[in-house]
């Protein structure tokens, strides 16, 4: 009896198809059908494709106002008016046309009270076993108020999706009591089976559910029988009887419980949702992908990723990724391809004629091989394709965002064969993902390239030389060997940028990184770590000569001239070289003793090169305080002035003094001016002390003459790598006026380096002088300017260097260069001041050449403000002065 019932409608449906052939059988089914169909509470009515109505049940009686009996074999046109019948007619036609469900809602009025529902009402179409349409199924649900629980709805809306998948999903039928199963045949060849190959039995199910997935939905069976779950929804894998997994959604509901509220009788459907998993396995992989290459992981890891997805989209494909470099096609990823395949078309150069891939790269266009073997594209390697079961092979052109071609994105067949739809589009959007990631891997290439190469010499940048420098280490703990450190800066490289300007000042540094090149071997690396430093690391040293003949050969190609915006430079540069490991044991400390032994090689003059040793350390530390100590030293008062007078010869009058800076530190003593002077210079101070000295100076010669002492020139030394400052003579200005200091009693010393010809230089020195103050050339003589430059420049004294004064009396050259000066500049009219005159002697010959004032130790060492204020008033009171060595 039960599976009279259950398979009821299938019985009836087909019988009633044949009515003519059997109409006592047929009536039995129906009656049988009829009882059940009762018993529901939607409208349920069943017609031939006539029309004709073959059963209804008891809520449909009362929408015709009729019973079963007067219904049956008649049309809507017996019951409705003819409008409403053909309206019924239509959605019949509709859903028999389609061969598919349809569902609708309209307002009916009942024949037998004359009340409106709005019925939901669905429409099947029923087929034979033979596939065959023999009628309409209608169910009408009255959904004029909603259900008063959703335990309710939720039980009617499982019902009718029941009955709108009951014709393609797969059903099944699990009785408690009996323990009996039943499956469709839908259910049994949705896994690839006939009918009668699989039993309807428990052990069935659980042979083909996924050995992963058997638990978990029993677990939910019991769940959902026991109470404890609202609905039975669930997903799992079953196996095909290819071989390949199935997934199955699979929904069920209780369809009786005993007296007891015992669950007695279980049934649901599956569906194939196969396709749709195929496509969210799909989107996810695309989206882990998307995330690695967000993330920068590597090309190496991106690129079997995007082969493999692909391939388990499409069963029996292979893919692969060729990079272009340099016209070869280059291996990017290819998982599933043979090695040696792989190994044989790396390196290959594309052409027209290489393969799918080697062409797609070559013309940047789609090539699609359908058989390898005959194709002539495939001609030169094929090969290396057909041992290895490679029939058809086609390519994409994996571009950039610019279009170039970067790569070839290839799909095989171990078939021939044309890609279809799906295919087609997948290789398009699978080359558009991996050029994501060779773009992507180009960027950071370029990048890298630009953190290790220096963008203005073409050498290795500080980052590179670090990595550098920690290999080197390693190889040489490895080996036991021993490398050397040049660290090399280049001499005044700053008066380049001040004078010449910085595109003179980039030039040569390109120069110089030219021929630090030229010097290093193979085997040695050069590197630009910042500004004007350069370091090379030597390698593989046998002995310390070995470093000393790199460096030494690149002083000598350093020192070379060089034509530098019109004019020809001669650049020289300091040499510091520490090895490891005698020097420094890791990288910090071997790149300090090589900074250290660079001091040292400072200190020594220019051109120079030094090793490092031991008691250097200490010197670099002393140094080091010496810098951090200045940048308290004005705020602290460390910081004091002393004066040397400048003394006219014929009188013996002090008509000017030079202001001295000196610098006492509590700690570290007395520091001379050449060293914290250069210190200021290095670390950016030399403004502010610059400022502090001119303040100072200013402020005691406005203080001697309030005193009533007579005005003297007070001389202020101005460096080099301050005199080029945009901000000088707006400094200059304001120290003026806030000290009320007269321009023309302060005097600015500048050193013969800057005397040149640029137009930034003579600016300053008309600016200078349109303050008023008065201009000095220092150390006249020492440095590298031409006599010729002075007729350009308003200057208004020159100092003529002590150097030439102590050679004076012992070398005739000396006398003779200093007479010529002396001579030169009084017919410039420029006033000449002798430094470092020690003796009558020397006083006596400079008066002679016409040397008319004269500074040096045979009159006064640098004395503080008070005993120049003395020497001073003995001029006022006395009227003439000590010092006279008129003839």
């Amino acid at each position: 009896m039960r599976c009279e019932i259950k398979s009821a409608p299938a019985i009836s449906c087909k019988e009633i198809f044949a009515v003519k052939q059997s109409p006592r059988g047929l009536r039995r089914k129906i009656e049988l059908y009829s009882t059940i169909i009762h018993t529901l509470p939607d409208l349920i009515w069943l017609k031939d494709p006539d029309g004709v109505y073959l059963a209804c049940n008891q809520r449909f009686e009362d929408f015709f106002g009729a019973s079963e009996q007067e219904i049956r074999d008649k049309t809507d046109n017996d019951f409705v008016n003819a409008r409403l019948a053909d309206l019924f007619h239509e959605h019949d036609a509709a859903v028999m046309l389609k061969g598919a469900p349809s569902i609708s809602e309209e307002w009916t009025t009942f024949a037998k009270d004359g009340h409106r529902e709005l019925l939901e009402i669905s429409r099947l179409p029923m087929y034979d076993d033979n596939g065959k349409l023999i009628g309409i199924l209608g169910i009408g649900h009255n959904v004029t108020a909603r259900r008063a629980s959703e335990e309710k709805l939720q039980k009617s809306e499982e019902r009718f999706s029941l009955a709108m998948r009951g014709a393609n999903d797969g059903l099944w039928d699990w009785n408690f009591e009996t323990n009996e199963v039943y499956y469709s045949p839908r259910w049994k060849s949705m896994l690839g089976y006939e009918n009668d190959e699989l039993t309807d039995n428990l052990n069935t199910w659980q042979s083909l559910v996924h050995p992963d997935d058997k638990d978990i939905v029993l677990k939910m069976v019991q769940d959902y029988v026991s109470g404890k779950a609202n609905s039975f929804d669930v997903e799992m894998r079953m196996q095909h009887k290819a071989g390949h997994d199935v997934f199955v959604l699979s929904r069920a509901f209780l369809v009786h419980r005993d007296s007891d509220g015992k669950a007695v009788r279980l049934v649901g459907t599956h569906v194939d949702i196969t396709a749709r998993k195929k496509v969210e396995s799909f989107d996810d992989k695309n989206a882990e992908i998307l995330e690695m290459i967000a993330t920068g992981k590597p090309a190496s890891e991106i690129y079997p990723e995007i082969a493999l997805m692909y391939e388990g989209r499409h069963p029996g494909l292979r893919c692969s990724m060729l990079e272009l470099q340099d016209g070869r096609l280059m291996h990017g990823g290819a998982p599933s391809l043979p090695k040696e395949y792989c190994d044989a078309v790396h390196g290959l150069k594309n052409g027209p004629n290489v393969g799918s891939c080697g062409t797609s790269t070559y013309t940047g266009k789609r090539v699609l091989v359908e058989n390898i073997e005959t194709d002539p594209k495939w001609a030169k390697i094929k090969h290396v394709a057909l041992p290895h079961g490679m029939r058809c092979c086609w390519s994409e052109p994996i571009k950039n965002s610019s279009g170039m071609v970067l790569g070839a994105f290839g799909m095989y067949y171990n078939h021939p064969a044309l890609p279809n739809e799906e295919e087609s589009n997948d290789l398009k959007s699978a080359a558009r993902l991996a050029g994501i990631v060779m773009e992507r891997d180009h960027a950071q290439k370029r990048i890298r390239e630009l953190a290790y190469i220096d963008d203005l010499t073409g050498v290795a940048s500080r980052a590179h030389f670090y990595q550098n420098l920690e290999s080197s280490i390693k190889c040489s703990d490895r080996n036991t060997s021993r490398f050397g450190l040049l660290y090399i800066d280049l001499d005044n490289f700053k008066s380049v940028n001040d004078s010449l300007g910085h595109d003179a000042g980039d030039f040569l540094l390109q120069e110089i990184a030219k021929r630090l090149q030229n010097v290093a071997r193979d085997i040695d690396f050069v590197a630009r770590l910042s500004g004007d430093e350069f370091c090379i690391l030597v390698n593989d040293l046998e002995d310390d000569h070995a470093a000393a003949h790199v460096a030494q050969r690149c002083l000598d190609v350093i020192s070379k001239p060089i034509e530098l915006s019109g004019r020809k430079f001669t650049p020289a540069c300091s040499i510091g070289i520490a090895h490891y490991p005698d020097d420094g044991q890791d990288l910090s400390t071997l790149i300090k003793a090589a900074d250290t032994s660079l001091y040292a090689a400072k200190e020594r003059g220019k051109n120079q090169y030094a090793f490092y040793k031991p008691e250097l350390t200490e010197k670099a530390e002393y140094r080091f305080r010496v810098e951090q100590s200045l940048r308290e030293a004005v705020e602290k008062q460390q910081l004091s002035l002393v004066y040397q007078p400048q003394v006219q010869i014929l009188t013996g009058n002090i008509i000017g003094v030079e202001a001295l800076s000196r610098w006492h530190h509590p700690r570290l003593g007395q520091i001379s001016p050449t060293e914290f002077i250069a210190t200021a210079e290095r670390i950016g101070m030399i403004k502010p002390l610059t400022e502090w000295v001119l303040r100072t100076a200013c402020n005691q010669a406005v203080a001697w003459k309030q005193a009533g002492l007579p005005a003297i020139r007070m001389a202020v030394n101005i460096s080099p790598v301050h005199f080029l400052d945009k901000d000088l003579v707006s400094l200059i200005k304001r120290v003026l006026d806030e000290t009320g200091m007269v321009p023309s009693e302060l005097e600015l010393e500048v050193t013969e380096s800057i005397v040149q010809t640029d137009q930034q230089n003579l600016s300053i020195f008309r600016e200078l002088k349109d303050l008023g103050v008065l201009l000095a050339i220092d150390d006249f003589g020492t440095g590298y300017s031409s006599f010729a430059s002075l007729k350009h420049l308003t200057v208004d004294c020159l100092k003529i260097d002590k150097y030439f004064i102590n050679d004076m009396l012992i070398d005739n050259k000396s006398k003779i260069l200093i007479g010529s000066m002396i001579e030169m500049c009084r017919n410039l009219e420029h006033k000449i001041i002798a430094e470092g005159v020690e003796t009558e002697e020397q006083c006596h010959t400079l008066q002679k050449f016409g040397c008319e004032t004269v500074q040096g130790y045979l009159f006064s060492t640098p004395v503080s403000p008070d005993e120049i204020a003395k020497l001073l008033n003995n001029n006022v009171v006395h009227g003439s002065s000590m010092w006279s060595y008129s003839r």
